[in-house]
């Protein structure tokens, strides 16, 4: 009688599962961080360094953020001469938005700003704060040329720092690259909600786990149960393979080191579960209290589908040291090239003052490392393109090439303004990548050299950007 082999018994879907565990580690993330880092997950320690990556979707109107104008000087009798329409007369029905740029309240001790603010920036009645009052923090980078005005392309070129080809990404994700050559010692070192993330040159432990919000990502770390139905063939796959003797099929994975780096995967997953990392992001649970009072939570039944949700997400993930980068869509609706300018400066609004509470949450949390977590973190906040300077026929605006963006945080300078737009158009300005300097005769600011700067001012390596960082922001 022929002997039957162990592998002869295994299920169809068990080798199925092993062909797919590679896919499914990466995805994960957990396959590649030593089991000894996550089976401390009661003693979460954050990272030294932290980045978070904001994205408004949509592409925004930087008259109203970043880029603003004097509406008493581009004067609707100069549209002719200066193409530019600040629109702002527009916003003085809700009286939380000023119709003049605005000038940030000066900090003690932190010198006189030198930079305004468009009126989506936040909230200007009295007592109310708002993300300038961060100027402190801060460098803006205008006159950013985008070189397309396609959604997707803008948008993945701000993701990667290389302009795509067609409208397909190329290379890896800016927080993809930090944690590939950082290595951070944490359970989850990338978190991307609603946001795409690339790897080109990484093994899995450096690919983002990808949420399309809160809610799924309580779910993807929540220990199963039988009063949860499995979501997938690949996760009652896991379950089923928990304790079952270890097969040829799988000694022959482990050869090329899939299986090796699946059991790693699967132990570390398994803590990640024991320890309830899940119940960090339940906002409605007693021990999260000052996480929905900081966040103006209170009252909303699902919070995990506002921005200040969003944004309390960002900080528990880093202060509780469950992540390194996060990346986060914060603000939608901003491809309006119908209706008013008060429905899309409402729309940036939300977004900025979600940022301004977890800028507010950073700054006033003591980091282990010593000062306060702005002090080890570095935000970038972009959109894939900007709207034009002047208001079209049905209200809105349309696309436009020059964009802006903000840093804010650890690596680089503060209140600074660098770069510019022309006061015909909004052009993308010329400057001196050397010193900053506005020079005729100088370059363009491209995504790029913002993504090097990223990287530069945490000592990475940035030479797959190809050009060098903005070195007159770097700290």
């Amino acid at each position: 009688m022929k002997k039957t082999r162990q592998d002869d018994l295994t299920l169809p879907e068990r080798r199925t599962f092993l062909k797919a565990g590679a896919g499914f580690m990466g995805s994960m993330l957990l396959g590649g961080i030593p089991f000894r880092a996550v089976a401390q997950a009661t003693n979460l320690a954050p990272a030294d360094r932290c980045f978070v990556f904001v994205y408004f979707s949509g592409g925004w109107d930087q008259l109203l953020a970043f880029d603003p104008r004097d509406p008493t000087v581009f004067t609707d009798d100069r549209v002719s001469e200066t193409r530019i329409v600040p629109g702002y007369n527009q916003l003085s029905t809700d009286a939380r938005f000023s119709t003049m740029p605005i000038v940030p309240k000066e900090r003690a001790g932190a010198g006189a700003p030198t930079m305004t603010f468009g009126p989506a920036i936040g909230d200007v009645r009295p007592g109310m704060a708002n993300l300038s009052d961060h100027y402190d923090l801060m460098t803006v980078v205008r006159g950013i040329n985008m070189s397309t005005l396609t959604h997707e392309v803008g948008y993945r070129y701000f993701l990667t720092g290389k302009m795509p080809i067609g409208s397909a990404a190329r290379g890896s994700s800016t927080a993809t690259e930090i944690v590939g050559q950082m290595k951070p010692a944490v359970p989850i070192p990338s978190i991307a909600q609603n946001v795409e993330s690339y790897n080109d040159r990484y093994g899995g432990y450096a690919n983002a786990l990808r949420v399309s919000g809160l809610a799924d990502l309580v779910l993807t770390l929540d220990p199963p149960s039988a009063a949860r139905q499995l979501d997938s063939e690949i996760e009652k796959s896991l379950i089923d393979l928990n304790g079952m003797p270890i097969t040829c099929e799988e000694q022959a994975f482990a050869a090329r080191g899939v299986g090796t780096t699946y059991e790693n995967s699967r132990e570390q997953m398994q803590s990640v579960m024991a320890n309830k990392l899940s119940d960090s992001f339940r906002f409605n649970l007693a021990a999260n209290d000052q996480v929905r009072a900081t966040y103006g939570l209170n009252g909303q039944s699902y919070p995990y589908n506002s921005a200040n949700g969003r944004a309390a997400m960002v900080a528990t993930a880093l202060k509780k040291g469950i992540s390194q980068c996060v990346s986060i869509n914060l603000a939608g609706g901003l491809d309006t090239h119908f209706g008013t300018q008060l429905t899309h400066a409402s729309n940036q609004r939300a977004g900025f003052d979600a940022l301004n509470l977890l800028v507010t949450d950073l700054r006033g949390t003591q980091h282990p490392g010593g000062g306060n977590f702005m002090d080890h973190t570095t935000i970038l906040v972009f959109s894939e393109f900007a709207r034009t300077p002047t208001i079209n026929a049905t209200g809105g605006r349309d696309h436009h090439l020059s964009n802006s963006c903000l840093l804010m945080g650890a690596g680089i300078k503060h209140n600074l303004v660098v770069g510019r737009s022309g006061d015909i158009g909004m052009s993308p300005g010329m400057v001196d990548l050397r010193t900053g300097a506005n020079d005729p005769n100088g370059s363009n600011i491209f995504p790029e050299h913002i993504i090097a700067t990223v990287l530069a001012s945490a000592k990475l390596d940035y030479s797959i950007t190809r050009v060098d960082p903005l070195r007159f922001i770097l700290a």
